[in-house]
């Protein structure tokens, strides 16, 4: 396990990836690491630095990095590409689709300062479409980890994997949420971190510590929500949706992510067709972003804990 990782403590995930993908790399001499020239942000530097036999940086070239990782997994090579989030769903969509995603090749895609809190990068480096993107794409697994714990088990699980998969990681430490000896990860499977019988969070990566937090809240207030935290995008945990649908009867998704197309886009497909139930989702609501502060954008973009306090009381005057 990671020694960034004490308990109680916060780490940053792209501290925790650049140090699982070295023990990854000199563990595996099949996996190769893919930088797109922001090593020192992304922390792959770390493989650059440790084992620069397995790492080729392929500069600012996104599609042609993905075409190269394409013919690397086509050979028995997995690649580790990783860029941020913004540049990989968006400039390498076309490469990743037709290349990588239809013949199913084992290329492990990380897209790294994903949603708002990119650190002042500018509103073009700010990746809040990237979850409506790959998980719209056959054969790709689409992750988000909430800490740096559950990161370890998804890369892990991801080198095991035999296919595409897109894992997004957000740039500035994280509170840890699980505990580095008991905490599993499983594909496709939903975890409930808080149980409450009035309404059920859902919510996935970065947003779930501010969900449980949201939940504390309105225990303040006499309201129990309970909080399904969904590691895995997709496949989605349909079985969890509908039971947290059916034993609460309201549901807030939140994320830090467009409301089109992402994990509440994903939920509402799901209750549409299951079990209709009155639902809001909290993220970005389809606007342009700007840089900005990790707080004035959370409060400007209305998905803090209170936000989410004044939505859970607005899905529960719907409640039936």
């Amino acid at each position: 396990m990671s020694q960034l990782l004490q308990v109680g403590e916060k780490a940053s995930m792209r501290d925790v990836f650049g140090e699982v993908l070295l023990n990854i790399t000199k563990k595996d001499t099949k996996a190769v690491v893919l930088d797109g020239d922001l090593a020192n942000s992304t922390k792959t530097d770390t493989v650059a630095k440790g084992n620069a036999a397995q790492f080729l940086q392929m500069g600012i070239a996104e599609q042609n990095m993905m075409g190269v990782a394409a013919g690397l997994a086509s050979v028995g090579l997995q690649p580790w590409v990783c860029t941020f989030a913004s540049f990989i769903t968006k400039r390498a969509l076309d490469q990743i689709t037709v290349s990588v995603a239809q013949p199913k090749l084992n290329v492990k895609m990380i897209g790294a300062y994903s949603g708002l809190l990119t650190g002042c990068t500018g509103k073009t480096h700010q990746g809040v479409e990237d979850v409506a993107i790959m998980r719209s794409i056959p054969n790709m697994v689409v992750l988000a980890p909430a800490d740096g714990v559950e990161l370890i088990h998804m890369m892990e699980f991801a080198h095991q994997y035999d296919g595409p998969v897109y894992i997004r990681l957000a740039r500035d430490a994280q509170p840890q949420i699980f505990d580095i000896e008991t905490h599993r990860f499983e594909l496709g499977k939903g975890l409930f971190v808080k149980e409450g019988g009035d309404l059920t969070i859902i919510t996935t990566g970065t947003q779930t510590e501010r969900s449980v937090e949201a939940a504390r809240l309105l225990e303040k207030e006499g309201i129990h929500a309970s909080v399904l935290h969904m590691p895995t995008i997709k496949p989605l945990d349909q079985e969890a949706v509908v039971k947290a649908a059916r034993e609460t009867g309201a549901i807030v998704v939140a994320e830090e992510h467009n409301i089109i197309g992402g994990l509440g886009s994903a939920v509402a497909e799901i209750l549409g067709e299951q079990y209709p139930t009155p639902m809001i989702r909290v993220g970005v609501q389809d606007r342009n972003t700007e840089s900005g502060k990790n707080e004035d954008l959370l409060k400007k973009y209305n998905i803090t804990p209170a936000d989410m306090v004044v939505k859970a009381k607005e899905v529960l005057s719907r409640k039936r």
